[in-house]
């Protein structure tokens, strides 16, 4: 049975433009869905806070805090956050939909992973946590689950709900968040969280990456605080016997219980990661570990699972240089004792000439191969475009093995600026390059934006190296509905490449919505339209005192502004409900009042004069009739 079925909202559409189609997961704090931008005609995910939670001051700063954190990190291995709005109970963040599965996916199915694939996942994650940390935030919950994998490859980090700033560490309200089995020991003993918590539970991840299961296990959370606090993450080649001692050491750094022994943020951690890769072989890397499962039952991992986005590894320079060695120096045939006994001198001297010089052919070609036949240089690509390096490299037969980015005053934005190693050297054929592309000057100036249209505000700040933050809506009266009316910061503030602007936007003029409760949906609908309002109405009917086939309830409610061409929604009254009328002759007036407003009705109590009685004597509907809910409901007193 599909439970997305039940969900109210989906079918659903947000601020009259998101439509939510489906339930992808539900958290603690938040239910995700896939949803379209009907402006942008894009697919998205809305992350949408339980309304149970809404109410709670806290939980909304917490979740506002996400997207606002989130929109300053333009980084390719962040889910990115496009807008944060609220409708009624439902606060909502816009984000980056990532088609694909999370690690807990991956690691559930396959178990303990390669080191190279387990390698391949954690470097992108670091870099995510590293424009994190530089950028002043922790993110305080990171586990498998909150690492998507793409359908194309691509691994991101997500769900930024527990992001903190680095300088407010303590969390003051003594309890503690994230998750028990990557909580830090710091994190449980006094609450405190900096950029080496995140560390610590990056350790935790790839140690479980690694070995297929978690460090530390209990029957309860509380065992599990317990051994992170007292107990040192176990060596992995201790739980999976073979594994290189540096991957060790490199679980250990990570993990140390002393915060101070580890390092001290997501970037160090990454140049640590990515020292130990470059000590390790290619069998160390794709050597399979025991707990490994594969995809299929019964058989090897498939081509077409969904974790080949793995990076598979190429043939090793030794394998190719082997091949290319049979190839081109053949051994001689086998000797034939026998019959050179029976031939003359002259032949066997001929012979042995032509050997000869076969032998010095082959010596020669093998020298030329060793020392340059299996080697290229480095091509200049320097100021080239990324994608026109890309392709140069390939023509030359070499890989882009990563990209890095750096600041330049002289390569323009999205140019070459270094590549390692140096263009012109020489390099195993087959092999790997790093190119370094340009960010830009360091420091930017915000660009004046105030009159654009959104999306050519939002292609201003991109041409310069910024990137659009969080969009904020307010009416005016002077702009535009879809116009930018400000910036945060504002134009001319000096800015680092890739830092998030914050975007205005005018709502339009605002539009006093009228109150159409009570009268029938045709004159509802054309009050609502001649006010520049939309109207969509609620397939399901409620029960109100208003007459059946009129107008129920509204959303906005009269008195709300709304901009010219906001939706409003009605919701259709199927008439009172009728309720059965107790019985309260004979009764005290405040026992007959408070049974009857009890059972939904008003109450008018009518005292005969003198007005002493205290005993209802009659009342307006006969007890075991029947009343709307809501009626007034008459009791009259007996005289004395």
């Amino acid at each position: 049975m599909d439970t997305t079925l039940q969900d109210p909202l989906v079918g659903q559409v947000l601020d009259g433009r998101y439509r939510v189609d489906a339930r992808v997961a539900v958290g603690g704090m938040a239910t995700v869905y896939r949803a379209v931008d009907t402006r942008l005609d894009r697919v998205l995910a809305l992350k949408v806070m339980h309304p149970d939670l809404a109410t709670d001051a806290t939980f909304v700063e917490r979740f506002i805090r996400e997207a606002k954190s989130v929109a300053r990190l333009s980084h390719p291995n962040v889910v990115g956050v496009y807008d944060q709005g609220a409708q009624g109970a439902y606060v909502y963040l816009a984000m980056e939909y990532v088609p694909g599965c999370t690690l807990r996916d991956v690691l559930r199915e396959r178990g303990a992973l390669q080191p190279r694939a387990a390698l391949d996942i954690l470097e992108p994650v670091l870099a995510a946590l590293g424009a994190a940390h530089r950028a002043g935030f922790v993110h305080r919950d990171m586990k498998p689950e909150n690492v998507l994998i793409g359908d194309d490859g691509r691994v991101k980090v997500a769900d930024f709900g527990l992001v903190r700033a680095v300088g407010s560490v303590t969390n003051t309200t003594g309890s503690v968040l994230g998750t028990v089995s990557y909580l830090a020991p710091e994190q449980i003993e006094s609450g405190t969280a900096d950029t080496r918590a995140d560390v610590y539970a990056c350790g935790v991840v790839l140690y479980e990456m690694l070995t297929g299961g978690k460090p530390h296990s209990g029957d309860t959370p509380a065992a599990v605080l317990y051994q992170h606090l007292n107990e040192d993450v176990p060596a992995p080649s201790a739980a999976v016997p073979g594994l290189a001692p540096e991957l060790d050491g490199l679980v250990a750094s990570a993990t140390a219980r002393d915060p101070r022994a580890r390092p001290y943020d997501a970037v160090a951690l990454l140049a640590g990661t990515r020292e130990a890769r470059a000590a390790l072989g290619d069998d160390q890397l794709d050597a399979v570990p025991p707990q490994a499962r594969t995809a299929a039952p019964g058989g090897a991992a498939r081509a077409e699972d969904r974790t080949s986005v793995i990076a598979r590894p190429l043939p090793t320079e030794g394998e190719a240089v082997h091949r290319t060695s049979r190839l081109e120096m053949p051994p001689p045939g086998p000797a034939q004792p026998g019959r050179s006994r029976r031939r003359p001198v002259p032949r066997r001297g001929m012979l042995a000439a032509v050997v000869a010089v076969l032998l010095v052919l082959g010596v020669g070609a093998g020298v030329w191969y060793i020392n340059s036949g299996q080697f290229t240089r480095v091509p200049t690509v320097l100021g080239q475009s990324e994608a026109a390096a890309r392709q140069r490299l390939t023509a030359a037969g070499l890989d882009v093995e990563r990209t890095e980015k750096g600041f330049s005053d002289v390569y323009r934005r999205g140019t070459v600026m270094d590549v390692e190693p140096d263009p012109g050297r020489r390099i195993r054929d087959n092999g790997s390059v790093t190119l370094v592309i340009s960010r830009g000057p360091e420091i930017v100036k915000v660009p004046k934006v105030e009159g654009l249209p959104l999306a050519e505000a939002r292609n201003a700040l991109r041409k310069v190296g910024l990137a659009p933050g969080v969009i904020t809506r307010e009416f005016s009266e002077e702009a535009a509905q879809g116009v930018v009316i400000g910036s945060d910061p504002a134009a001319g503030t000096d800015r680092r490449p890739d830092s998030a602007v914050g975007l205005v936007v005018s709502k339009g003029a605002p539009v006093d919505v009228p109150d159409v409760t009570g009268e029938s949906l045709e004159d509802a609908t054309s009050t609502l339209e001649d006010a520049g309002l939309k109207v969509r109405v609620a397939a399901e009917r409620v029960h109100s005192p208003n007459d059946a086939g009129t107008v129920a309830t509204q959303s906005p409610v009269e008195g709300r502004q709304a901009a010219t061409g906001d939706t409003i929604t009605l919701t259709v009254s199927k008439g009172p409900r009728m309720i059965e009328v107790p019985d309260v002759t004979g009764d005290k007036v405040d026992d007959a009042r408070s049974e009857l407003e009890q059972a939904g009705f008003e109450v008018k109590v009518e005292r005969a004069f003198p007005f002493l009685g205290d005993t209802v004597e009659s009342q307006s509907v006969e007890g075991g009739g029947k009343a709307p809910e809501g009626s007034t409901i008459t009791i009259k007193t007996k005289g004395i």
